[in-house]
This record gives C-alpha cells, structure tokens and sequence, in this order.
C-alpha cells in the first residue's frame, strides 16, 4: 500500500472530488440511465456541492491518490437516508474506487479508515446505501458486519432504483 496516499479533503480538493465521484458513478452505472437522467443526477457532484460539504465539519472525506492522481475516496457524514435515528449514527455517504484500482486493496484500507472514524465521531452504528443489482458492494460491506435492514428509492434523474439500506454496529 506504500504507493497510495490517504490524506482527508481540503476545500481545495473540491474540483477534483467533483471528477473522480462524476467519473465514478458515471463508469459504474452510467450505461443504465438516460443521459438525461445520468446529467441530472451528476449536478450533484457539482463543484459547489463539494465546496459545501468540505466546509461542513458534519461530512469528512477521506481522498485517496496515486501518484498524485485521485483514484479513491468515501465520504462519511450525518445520517440523511430514510431510517429513524436511534443513538449516535453516522452514514456512509458515497465510496467510490475507479476501475483501474479495484482490487488494489485500496477498498478495504479506506472502508478500515471509514469505521475508525464513525467510531472516534462517537458513532454506535454507521448506515449505508447500496444498488440492488451491486452484489459485489454488498459482499464487500458484508465483510465489515454490514446488514440489510431496508431499502428506499435511489433518484437517478426521474428515474428511481432500489437501494439496499445496510448497517453495521461499531
């Protein structure tokens, strides 16, 4: 792992985070969407967006580089999916690896960091959300003690997928 960098965004990373996360959903689900519906969901990586959120002490995001090049990043926060909080919660936001570095190991060093860092935010549980058709993700989170406990419609543009809501006890 000595060739990646794992560093925690800064209000400058803010363009970056807009590419690697649009490039990310775009190679990965991209090809399941209107370009409509694909464009309209990319506003949320807007660069304004990440400037919000950076400056937000509520989300921080872990970015991962090789090289210099962003290949990684998950972005933790408050809890915003459709649940009833119970007890101190954090929420996995979005984790996304491109392609060439899926694999790599840079997925589990990141997801170690994530749940290190919901637990020193004094999380008891952290949340996330994943595509119901993405079985690798879902093996993925189930190495880690995530588990189902509902699901909800993910908006892509006018168009709604079924996500997974999953959890894991910290």
């Amino acid at each position: 792992m000595s060739d990646f960098t794992f560093r925690n965004a800064t209000a400058a990373d803010a363009p970056l985070l807009s590419r690697i996360g649009a490039e990310s959903f775009t190679e990965t689900f991209g090809h399941l969407y209107t370009p409509e519906n694909l464009a309209a969901f990319l506003t949320n990586h807007s660069v304004e967006n990440w400037e919000r959120e950076l400056a937000d002490p509520l989300y921080t995001i872990r970015l991962v580089e090789q090289d210099g090049e962003a290949v990684a990043f998950a972005k933790l926060g408050p809890p915003g999916l459709p649940f009833e909080v119970t007890g101190p919660t954090a929420e996995l936001r979005q984790f996304y690896v491109l392609k060439p570095w899926q694999g790599a190991g840079v997925a589990q060093t990141l997801m170690d960091w994530v749940m290190a860092e919901a637990r020193a935010r004094g999380a008891e549980q952290l949340f996330l959300s994943v595509f119901v058709d993405n079985i690798r993700a879902q093996r993925f989170y189930a190495r880690y003690g995530f588990e189902q406990v509902g699901t909800y419609a993910f908006m892509v543009g006018s168009h709604a997928d079924e996500d997974l809501i999953m959890r894991a006890w910290l």
